[in-house]
């Protein structure tokens, strides 16, 4: 079993692995009519009026500008989820997660470590953008290199919650990824420090407070000690860490 805590150094390839920043989702706004201005404040839910419009993925994409990572447009049973820019503890959490991963798919290559931005279409009719995701390394792929089209499930996704994100992502995200191939899904609580885990035959999450052990397939596990990892991201924002 491998054990990785939270500490070390970034290797010299994890800016070519990881170099995308994340979107987290600290606040997700369900839209179902016109795409509107949004003032984007930290942690703020916008109440919409019950319109009823179902959205497709022409639709979403046509709203994405590749220069701008942000707002984030995502798209789950016809109905539109808009992100704003995430807290910086969302993106420091997202970044320590995904180094974690590279390094331990570095010596176990079972798939690739990455963070949104992303377009990822696990199901016709959805766009979806984990805060970080591992793609299977048997992924078959249609042209001479990977594409986003190609990717039809994910070994692992992560999404880092914020308050105003909780609801989404422990039910509407999580039904959804555990329904669309992706073998295992953690929520990652900053403020609660823990991760839950969730399986396709769960009724309830796993909560890890003390380590989580992800074994994808017949690789060696990654065990990851979740105070350490909690502690180096308290440390990089500045906060005592007790």
């Amino acid at each position: 079993m491998k054990s990785i805590a939270g500490g070390g150094g970034v290797r010299p390839n994890d800016d070519a692995r990881c170099k995308t920043v994340m979107h987290n989702k600290p606040v997700q706004h369900k839209l179902h009519h016109a795409p509107l201005p949004i003032p984007f404040h930290a942690e703020q839910t916008m109440g919409m009026p019950a319109v009823h419009r179902r959205w497709t993925t022409a639709d979403v994409r046509a709203l994405t500008r590749e220069d701008r990572a942000w707002p984030r447009y995502e798209l789950i049973d016809g109905e539109l989820l808009v992100t704003p820019a995430p807290r910086l503890a969302h993106q420091v959490a997202a970044f320590e997660l995904c180094r974690l991963l590279d390094e331990y798919l570095s010596t176990e290559p079972v798939g690739l470590a990455l963070m949104s931005p992303s377009d990822l279409e696990l199901r016709p009719g959805t766009i979806t953008q984990p805060d970080v995701f591992v793609i299977p390394a048997n992924t078959s792929m249609a042209g001479d290199r990977l594409e986003w089209s190609d990717v039809q499930s994910l070994l692992l996704a992560i999404e880092v919650v914020s308050p105003s994100s909780g609801r989404s992502d422990r039910v509407t995200k999580r039904d959804f990824y555990l329904e669309s191939g992706v073998l295992e899904y953690w929520i990652v609580d900053l403020d609660a420090r823990v991760i839950e885990s969730w399986q396709p035959e769960q009724q309830t999450p796993a909560l890890h407070h003390d380590r989580i052990v992800w074994s994808p397939g017949t690789a060696a596990a990654l065990e990851i000690n979740v105070p350490e990892l909690l502690d180096r991201i308290d440390a990089k924002l500045g906060r005592r860490v007790l």
